[in-house]
């Protein structure tokens, strides 16, 4: 293979993922079940694509391929994790967890932000969930870096000690 074939098939590849990435992501998620996990499962699947992409010969079949890419990598991920588990005549205590604290800590925390003073609240946004620089909030909201600093750190600080956000936890 030449040069100007393997650059163009990576640009090829290239445009696809940036294209695509973010519907691939959103199924990869519903497959893991968090954000770490998808991101893994997604970058596996794209790399099996990657070496495929040749034999894919239709353009409409290749979100077909990186689906089931996705999904026989997740099926071998859940098997590798099953081998751990032994027939045994005594059943082991087992702590069980209960998934829904993290739905309800969203939750708190999306109601403890919405309860911050407009500026505040914009800042915290921008900076923790849009994951902006300090530069770039001041840069979008016509401030200075040391207002944004000072205005994210009084937010931090009502946050810490907003009482649904007290959390009281013990040593296992």
């Amino acid at each position: 293979m030449d040069e100007a074939t393997r650059q163009t098939r990576y640009e090829e590849f290239s445009d696809y993922v940036q294209r695509r990435g973010p519907a691939l992501q959103r199924m990869a998620l519903s497959l893991t079940g968090n954000h770490a996990d998808a991101e893994d499962l997604l970058q596996a699947a794209l790399v099996k694509t990657f070496f495929a992409w040749e034999r894919i010969s239709s353009p409409h079949a290749r979100d077909g391929y990186v689906r089931r890419a996705m999904v026989n990598t997740q099926i071998s991920e859940w098997r590798r994790k099953h081998l751990d588990v032994y027939p045994t005549d005594e059943i082991p205590e087992q702590r069980m967890d209960d998934p829904t604290w993290r739905t309800d800590l969203a939750d708190a925390v999306g109601r403890a932000i919405r309860r911050l003073p407009d500026r505040q609240r914009l800042a915290v946004v921008l900076r923790y969930y849009e994951d902006m620089s300090e530069a770039e909030i001041a840069s979008a909201l016509g401030v200075s870096v040391g207002t944004v600093k000072s205005t994210v750190s009084r937010a931090v600080a009502k946050l810490r000690h907003d009482a649904d956000l007290i959390i009281e936890r013990t040593a296992p």
